[in-house]
């Protein structure tokens, strides 16, 4: 069953800051990004998956292992940008679903938890996931983006700090369910119609100050859901990252 024509748009930078062209490393014999398409694939509902390139080496790379893909701006600011110049020119889609390039370990239940998320939410117009937080280290760290849910299981507020913050604090806290601490996970669905407006909303005092993208919707009144997963993906940032990735799938 396809949920409101969904599909997933994987936004492909070729340059990258901390590890140089890592959507093209292959110690593992496929690409980081055919990986990422692989693994995004095997999710039930969207109906297809397509990968928004900025350069003809990602989208060679993407047609040799028969991949869909559409070259986009190379001077699109963000991947929500480059998401919604595929979503511009494909009205046939309600649901577009983000999924970074480097997320090869990406699972495809957690791709369509979001999206039977938004399309059971009518006036939403963004859906993401968290993960518990059972490490107070993890719960501290500014790197960590947290989020915290209303009993309705929508977005109140992300944020680098940690919150919710214990009055009194108990590492019990850290073990209990339903979990007190939320992790999030950068995946989105947004409709289309909005996805076309976000660019124009202003960035406001909380999305400047935590740098964080998703604040800009909450401040301007819109709601996002949220749906809770058992892990967070492994994302690839670093060569540790990739090193680890490489390891894995070797079995070691």
């Amino acid at each position: 069953m396809q949920l409101h024509r969904s599909l997933i748009v994987i936004p492909a930078r070729l340059a990258s800051t901390r590890l140089p062209r890592k959507l093209l490393l292959r110690e593992t014999g496929k690409t980081v990004i055919q990986h990422t398409y692989e693994s995004a694939a095997r999710a039930r509902l969207p109906a297809g998956v397509l990968v928004a390139a900025d350069h003809e080496e990602i989208a060679a790379e993407v047609r040799r292992f028969g991949g869909q893909v559409v070259m986009t701006d190379p001077e699109c600011a963000s991947g929500t940008d480059r998401v919604a110049e595929v979503a511009a020119a494909r009205p046939e889609f309600e649901i577009f679903v983000n999924v970074q390039g480097d997320e090869p370990e990406i699972e495809g239940d957690a791709i369509d938890l979001v999206v039977a998320r938004l399309a059971a939410s009518p006036d939403a117009v963004m859906a993401t996931l968290a993960t518990p937080i059972r490490d107070r280290d993890r719960w501290q760290d500014p790197a960590c983006v947290k989020v915290v849910l209303n009993d309705q299981g929508r977005a109140l507020y992300f944020s680098r700090s940690p919150i919710p913050h214990p009055r009194v604090w108990d590492e019990k806290l850290l073990q209990e369910n339903p979990p007190h601490f939320l992790q999030h996970i950068g995946i989105y669905a947004y409709r289309r119609d909005f996805l076309l407006r976000i660019a124009q909303l202003p960035r406001s005092d909380l999305e400047q100050l935590e740098c964080l993208e998703q604040l800009r919707v909450l401040s301007a009144g819109y709601a996002i859901e949220v749906g809770i997963v058992a892990k967070a993906m492994r994302g690839i940032d670093t060569p540790n990252d990739y090193g680890a990735f490489v390891s894995r799938m070797r079995g070691g």
